[in-house]
């Protein structure tokens, strides 16, 4: 039996941190799993998280995100969950130990970026080890990106 590819595209988006890539200068990313609840995954299927104010902190040699706002399931009545707990990333024992190093040597943090469900029905979120930006350097990736949007219209009203 051949080993299984995994998909270079996440499946549907539930929640991205448009932000992030602002804020911050991504090294690498990395796919963690998360420990949820029966109704936090059918409110997630919704489509109604949020994750534009969460973060990610490291205690105890394992990774947790923390003020997630995955709201509660209508039809859940009394078994619903707490909207902003924390919840467990699961990621392997080695890239857990890669990310904790950063942190503590390089002064990077870890960042967010999406939340989406695989195309086998897991929700899994995208992290990035990343460096926060300087206010110069947030004002160069503004003026990059109006060059090459002007630049786009550029070529289109010419081709």
């Amino acid at each position: 039996m051949a080993p299984r590819k995994k998909p270079d595209e996440p499946g549907k988006i539930i929640a991205e941190n448009r932000k992030a890539r602002y804020n911050f200068a991504i090294e690498d990313t990395f796919e963690a799993g998360l420990m949820l609840t029966g109704t936090e995954v059918k409110s997630l299927r919704t489509g109604k998280a949020n994750i534009a104010e969460s973060y990610v902190s490291f205690e105890d040699g394992e990774l947790w995100l923390i003020n997630c706002h995955i709201p509660e399931y209508l039809q859940a009545n009394r078994f619903n969950h707490e909207p902003r707990r924390r919840r467990k990333l699961l990621m392997s024992a080695r890239e857990i130990v890669r990310l904790s190093q950063s942190i503590a040597r390089d002064g990077m943090t870890v960042v967010p970026l999406k939340l989406y469900f695989t195309a086998r029905g897991l929700a899994k979120l995208q992290i990035a080890l990343a460096k926060g930006k300087k206010v110069h350097d947030k004002r160069q990736t503004e003026k990059n990106r109006d060059w090459n949007r002007e630049k786009g219209r550029l070529l289109r009203d010419r081709g």
